[in-house]
């Protein structure tokens, strides 16, 4: 095949050396018809050009320097049919159906294709079947359309998956992240799962963050926000969602689906901020510190000026934009509620996590409010428990104090109890120096604490130290409390070191006069 370096040597051979088309031959190899079609459309193209009055010559200038061309109109395709074509397009268009429903990873590839044609009998290659994929492709590309937006119009909002090493173990976090249309005002948070309470939090510390809330939010298909697909292209939001939109008034968006540049500001912010952040560090000694850092990082990122912004930053976008947002609203309720039964063991199981409640409560359905931090547990309509939420598969979280009643009864089962091992060291170290062998005492001193607190406890062992070290116990204790409940403030608010100092001197007095009086009386005497 020649090329245009082969075309510039005939050229040049024939026009500036004056060689023939035969020596021409001789030199390149080339077939002498092709070096005189080249010499002649040169020549000709190039009296055209000289003798054209016509200002604009772009067109054949082009046509003179343009590489040589093949005429393949003729050509056809001795394997690719027609036939195999529409199979090709057929098996395309099961992959469309598939990513449709849900069913991705199920796709046909190149060499599955190729495979499935080879079984209905087709003779055909791989780099074939490539090939017209490829140009099924070029022909069904299509074009993106850039969008403005106003201010306070719009927002978007995606999670990403963000791997952390935590007291050097490796952990998976989710990262909530928001960006904002018009100035690209990035925020988010980390959180140990997309569940719905992350979700409505997320958005409810995004909303106080901004002061307001944006007109329009945009989301993908995450399980969080859409309930179930009717048909192809229209999604049912779950009530999780239609409530947030409801109480702070914005509308919200489904992307189609694989269709990530219908939200391409958060897409490629997730990545953006993966990248930039964490490629920085990501060890930490606690889940606190890397969201401490993370979001650190983020307002750094923020307050950098950007080009498309004509210089500002997105902290100063926002700024622009705060007086477009809808108005602030007092923070949402985020929690995801529950109602699981109490098990024999007086625990509720939220996430596969078992969470104490009063022993009183065993077989009871227990109202449940499940935050990202915290569980709160009520019933009949007064809070019972609270607890710090625990993340993994079946941990436990015990309160002692819970289980009062059962211990009364079981005292014995005090020391090996999943309760006692998860108690307050403070509380085990009263045990070991005062209660060991002594376990109903324990207990009782256990709910004594729950009706007074863990602070009037210690401060009533203290005073009973400094009367009686070796003669500690719960009622002395609860004799101790219980007076010191008596004492009105209004006493214990009382200076008395005036009146101390008074005294003092009323009694310096008195001892003076008596003294007096003793001397006179003996001198009396002596008279």
């Amino acid at each position: 095949m020649i090329g245009l370096v082969d075309k510039q040597k005939i050229i040049i051979s024939h026009h500036r050396e004056g060689k023939s088309q035969r020596q021409i031959e001789r030199e390149t190899g080339i077939n002498r018809k092709t070096i005189g079609k080249y010499i002649r459309e040169y020549e000709e193209k190039k009296n055209i050009l000289i003798g054209s009055k016509d200002g604009d010559n772009t067109e054949l200038i082009a046509d003179i320097l343009e590489k040589p061309k093949y005429d393949t109109s003729s050509r056809y395709k001795v394997k690719l049919t027609d036939e195999i074509i529409s199979r090709i397009m057929f098996y395309l268009k099961q992959n469309e159906e598939k990513r449709a429903t849900g069913r991705s990873k199920q796709q046909k590839k190149k060499i599955d294709i190729l495979e499935a044609l080879h079984d209905e009998g087709f003779d055909i290659g791989y780099t074939t079947v490539c090939n017209a994929i490829t140009d099924i492709d070029r022909k069904q590309r299509e074009a993106y359309i850039r969008q403005e937006y106003a201010f306070g119009e719009s927002a978007e909002f995606d999670w990403g998956a963000v791997k952390l090493i935590i007291r050097e173990k490796h952990k998976i976090f989710q990262m909530s992240v928001f960006t904002t249309a018009k100035g690209d005002y990035r925020s988010g948070d980390l959180y140990h799962s997309q569940k719905t309470e992350c979700f409505l939090d997320t958005h409810a510390n995004f909303f106080s963050e901004v002061g307001g809330s944006y007109k329009e939010m945009v989301y993908d298909n995450t399980r969080v926000a859409v309930a179930k697909f009717v048909g192809r292209y229209e999604k049912e939001p779950t009530e999780a969602l239609l409530k947030l939109s409801l109480y702070y008034g914005f509308k919200f968006r489904f992307c189609n689906n694989y269709r990530a540049n219908e939200k391409g500001h958060v897409e490629r912010s997730v990545e953006y901020i993966r990248r930039r952040i964490f490629s920085k560090k990501d060890e930490f000694a606690s889940v606190e510190e890397a969201r401490h850092f993370f979001k650190k990082e983020l307002d750094k990122l923020n307050s950098r000026g950007q080009i498309l912004n004509n210089g500002k930053s997105a902290h100063d976008m926002l700024a622009l934009e705060r007086e477009h947002l809808l108005p602030q609203m007092p923070r949402y309720d985020t929690a995801r509620t529950a109602e699981p039964r109490a098990d024999k063991y007086s625990t509720i199981m939220v996430d596969s996590c078992h969470y104490s409640v009063p022993d009183s409560l065993v077989g009871q359905f227990i109202f449940v409010k499940v935050y990202p931090d915290r569980i709160i547990c009520h019933y009949d309509s007064k809070e019972v428990a609270r607890h710090k939420r625990e993340y993994g598969k079946y941990a436990w979280s015990i309160d002692i104090s819970h289980y009062v009643k059962t211990l009364k009864l079981k005292p014995g089962a005090l020391k090996r109890s999943v309760a006692f091992s998860q108690v307050k060291p403070e509380l085990k170290c009263i045990y070991q120096k005062y209660y060991e062998g002594r376990e109903k005492s324990f207990i009782e001193l256990i709910e004594l604490i729950s009706i007074e607190g863990m602070d009037r406890i210690k401060d009533a062992i203290a005073t009973l130290v400094r009367i009686d070290p070796n003669g500690i116990g719960t009622e002395k204790i609860k004799t101790i409390v219980q007076r010191n409940a008596i004492v009105p403030n209004s006493i214990k608010s009382i200076d008395f070191s005036a009146t101390e100092a008074s005294s003092k001197e009323i009694v310096c007095e008195l001892d003076r006069i008596l003294n007096e009086k003793i001397v006179a009386g003996s001198e009396v005497s002596l008279v």
